[in-house]
């Protein structure tokens, strides 16, 4: 289970397009409280999927070869095959030169303000691998203290790149804003490579895993 949150986390920390729109909100006028209710909306979200899972389970995995553990076991497939197909689908996209004409509608094109940073914080969730994140913690067991440290350490590695941008927000306001927006300009032109590359990465370690399981 650790490895399966941490691998999904790393590709939600990394996926351009949060990350994107979150250098808008921390760049306009007030940015760094906004980029603080962002992070907070983002947190929320993972903490309460995390939340629903635990309570459904009770904290404690079910039975091996059980048919609530087979259920997970199948919802985890599902979830990694659409992470293939959506990587794929992307790939082929972009391959043929479409333009990427959802992402941009996505992006806020305004100044945002603290509502809609909230907003756009709920929006701009990978909800995919947010799915993915709750197929695994099903096997979450809250009776060991080291299941708390994976679950803490899931949601911060989740969030580490908003973290970071944030802090340096805080830290140098002045340099920030002009460093920050020619970063997302560079994200934007490598952004697909690495929504493909997380989507397949993820969806191919899930698909095999749970495949595994469900036949051994």
């Amino acid at each position: 289970m650790v490895l399966d949150l941490l691998l999904i986390a790393l590709a939600i920390t990394l996926d351009p397009l949060p990350v994107m729109a979150f250098v808008l909100v921390v760049a306009s006028p007030r940015g760094a409280w906004k980029g603080l209710v962002f992070i907070l909306s983002w947190l929320a979200c993972l903490v309460a999927v995390i939340a629903i899972v635990l309570g459904l389970t009770g904290g404690h995995p079910p039975p091996p070869k059980s048919p609530p553990s087979t259920a997970a076991l199948a919802a985890k497939l599902l979830v990694g095959v659409s992470l293939i197909l959506y990587g794929e689908h992307r790939r082929r996209r972009h391959s043929t030169g479409r333009a990427r004409a959802d992402e941009s509608a996505a992006e806020p094109e305004r100044q945002p303000t603290v509502w809609t940073s909230a907003g756009l914080a709920v929006l701009l969730q990978p909800w995919g691998m947010v799915a993915a994140a709750a197929t695994t913690v099903v096997a979450a067991d809250l009776s060991h203290f080291s299941t708390w440290l994976a679950l803490f350490g899931f949601c911060l590695l989740a969030t580490a790149s908003l973290l970071a941008t944030e802090l340096y927000v805080v830290l140098a306001p002045r340099s920030a804003t002009a460093r920050l927006l020619a970063l997302r300009t560079w994200m934007r032109d490598h952004q697909e490579q690495a929504i493909v590359l997380g989507c397949l990465v993820v969806g191919f370690w899930l698909t095999g895993k749970s495949i595994y399981q469900l036949t051994r």
